[in-house]
């Protein structure tokens, strides 16, 4: 696939993430990079030639990239196990589960080019899954960071930690967040609008587009919260029911309607206040076509959002 050009006041989260890498691997000689055949695509190319003794790279075969990470991991090192997301964690999610979930090491796994980003290449290359699988994993932290600041971060604070993390990685160009107190922690929400008459719950790609929703409501006198969800695992679950005292909570993600953030958000929901809800997301296999094209298609714009908004406020005043 053409690499495209990053549209100006856009940015790669790769590139957040592969220079926070290189970064950490100055100060702590325990950080290495396994990678199945996806050192371009990561952009672990300049890791490599700054650090050729602390890269491996398997081939394309995500099974073994996992195994060898647990195994570098019980040696003392901490590897970034860096891959495709839908290949990473569809081919090789028995290895996550025995040989890094269940056993509890320090492996981090970057799922990269994450969602719909590979939208041309059809649904064997999507990756909208992989939350719902990963979710189900105990041990395993999941992370999904909205911007280039909290990619980097969110990969500080994966080698920081002891035990194993799954942080995905976009492709997909999006704009800096604009914070007030920039502060990330695992497990911790950051609510980026205030808002009271609903709220609106996202992550990674999904977060400005919410943002740009609750700009869009605004306009109406509608005010909607903006959550940041980008721990799933462990789950802020304090943010979520203090969004859910507003009476209505908009769910938004780049990944399957089932299982996902949505899936989690609802969890906790419907076990403590229930609320009108709505999961936006996508419904399914999605059909090969472009990231734009397949977004519109699924609602998932600040004008799809605002509307999902307006369905459940309707919900709410019945």
């Amino acid at each position: 696939m053409a690499v495209a050009a990053v549209p100006a006041g856009l940015f790669d989260c790769r590139d957040s993430f592969s220079s926070t890498l290189e970064s950490l691997a100055e100060a702590d000689e325990r950080i290495v990079t396994v990678v199945s055949d996806s050192v371009g695509s990561s952009k672990l190319v300049n890791f490599g030639k700054r650090f050729p003794r602390r890269q491996v790279n398997v081939g394309i075969a995500e099974q073994t990239v996992v195994a060898v990470g647990a195994g570098l991991a019980n040696g003392g090192k901490v590897p970034f196990v860096s891959a495709a997301s839908c290949f990473l964690t569809g081919r090789a999610l028995e290895q996550i589960k025995a040989d890094v979930a269940y056993s509890n090491v320090n492996v981090k796994l970057v799922g990269q080019s994450s969602g719909i980003a590979y939208g041309e290449l059809g649904p064997t290359h999507h990756s909208i899954e992989d939350i719902a699988w990963l979710r189900l994993l105990t041990n395993l932290t999941i992370i999904v960071p909205a911007d280039p600041w909290q990619t980097e971060a969110a990969i500080r604070a994966a080698a920081a930690h002891d035990g194993p993390v799954f942080v995905r990685v976009s492709r997909m160009p999006v704009p800096a967040l604009e914070r007030t107190n920039p502060e990330f922690r695992i497990g911790r929400a950051e609510t980026l609008v205030e808002g009271s008459d609903l709220a609106i719950i996202a992550n990674g790609t999904m977060v400005h587009r919410a943002i740009g929703a609750a700009h869009l409501l605004a306009t109406e006198g509608i005010s909607a919260r903006v959550v940041n969800m980008a721990t799933i695992a462990p789950l802020d679950e304090a943010t979520i029911l203090a969004a859910a005292a507003t009476g209505a909570i908009v769910t938004v993600e780049e990944h399957n309607v089932r299982g996902g953030l949505g899936g989690a958000v609802a969890e906790v929901v419907t076990t403590h206040t229930p609320v009108p809800m709505r999961i936006l997301g996508f419904d399914g296999f999605q059909p090969t076509g472009s990231v734009e094209f397949l977004m519109e298609r699924a609602g998932l714009t600040a004008d799809g959002i605002a509307a999902a908004s307006r369905q459940v406020l309707a919900r709410k005043s019945r």
